[in-house]
């Protein structure tokens, strides 16, 4: 027993030194982060709510936020970020070619996108269904009835597929007009080249917050897919994959425990749960397996805030976009969000 005992401390030491004394290298893409001084961050080419400029020309959105988010965790400066637009047909091209280190661009996790394309979906942090949006005057209260409809969608994503197999399983034709990008789509179906618009939910109803008269359109209400956003990566650096999988659960985590931007500081200097003291890094374990400051979540939150800070900001019930939360709420409040335990 004694025996035991001494080999579990020694172990126990061992852990801790190595937590204590991080290697220099915390793998290439990081190392090349922070060589270079930037996160280049690949982003849709504009939706609202996810990733569209402002009347200043400034990136703003949920995917936008989280990009930032990742930078003061990694460089500790949300400034320290270039946004690369880039369509659904050139995303994954450009993610593994090396143009970007991680895509947070509406990008749907699916078993042959990561196992088929040297590239890896990280943790979820969206819960999407796909739809279909019509104007109302077309007088379509289920997506059966559009026979023969002229549908916009976007090449290169699930969307595609889904319609067509949709259609194809009721046994009712429709005629595809496929764009690049979503704002070429959008004003398709303005000017009536389209019936409808097939694609995530979320997208639809920011497609509709932009149109000329929003109220002259109705997102259907069947969903006929699930479409979980995930952080995309290269493979092969598994340190990277940590640090992007740990950000997004740490502003999911955040929300849990109650901690804002408003109150983190707050918290970091008074709280006594061993949790809250861990995430914001009064003590540095977390930080220091991950190869970052100790303090990297405490100043994501103050940066960007939790998760729910990030939702109503984006496209809450007080945006143009207002999409409620539903699933993307907390699994406390009826949602599907829920942080990995951070110990």
């Amino acid at each position: 027993m004694m025996m035991l005992k001494k080999g579990l401390w020694a172990a126990a030491m061992a852990v801790s030194a190595l937590l204590g004394a991080a290697p220099a290298s915390a793998g290439p893409v990081m190392d090349a982060i922070r060589a270079r001084g930037v996160l280049n961050c690949g982003i849709n080419t504009g939706v609202a709510g996810f990733a569209l400029p402002d009347s200043r020309g400034e990136w703003q959105g949920l995917d936008v936020d989280l990009c930032r988010g990742l930078a003061v965790a990694v460089l500790n400066d949300a400034r320290k970020v270039r946004f690369i637009p880039l369509s659904s047909s050139t995303r994954f091209t450009a993610l593994g070619a090396g143009e970007v280190d991680v895509l947070f661009r509406t990008s749907t996790q699916t078993m042959l996108r990561d196992t088929t394309l040297g590239l890896r979906h990280v943790t979820t942090y969206f819960y999407d269904g796909h739809g279909f949006m019509v104007r109302n005057a077309l007088g379509v209260s289920r997506v059966r009835e559009m026979n023969g409809a002229t549908i916009c969608l976007i090449q290169g994503t699930t969307n595609e597929q889904v319609t067509a197999d949709y259609f194809r399983s009721v046994n009712v034709p429709f005629r595809p007009v496929v764009f690049e990008r979503t704002d070429q789509a959008a004003a398709a179906l303005q000017a009536g080249r389209c019936d409808s618009f097939g694609t995530d939910a979320s997208q639809l109803a920011a497609v509709r917050s932009t149109m000329q008269n929003p109220r002259e359109w109705t997102v259907l209400p069947e969903r006929f897919s699930k479409e979980p956003y995930a952080a995309y990566i290269r493979r092969g650096d598994d340190d990277w994959f940590d640090v992007v999988r740990w950000f997004t659960t740490s502003i999911i985590e955040a929300e849990e425990q109650g901690i804002t931007r408003a109150n983190a500081e707050e918290q970091r200097r008074t709280s006594t749960n061993p949790n809250t003291r861990r995430l914001l890094g009064v003590t540095p374990e977390l930080g220091q397996s991950l190869r970052l400051d100790p303090a990297w979540a405490y100043n994501v939150i103050r940066a960007i805030g939790n998760y729910g800070e990030l939702y109503e900001r984006t496209m809450g019930e007080n945006t143009p976009v207002a999409l409620p939360r539903g699933p993307n709420n907390l699994w406390t409040n009826g949602g599907l969000m829920y942080a990995l335990p951070m110990r």
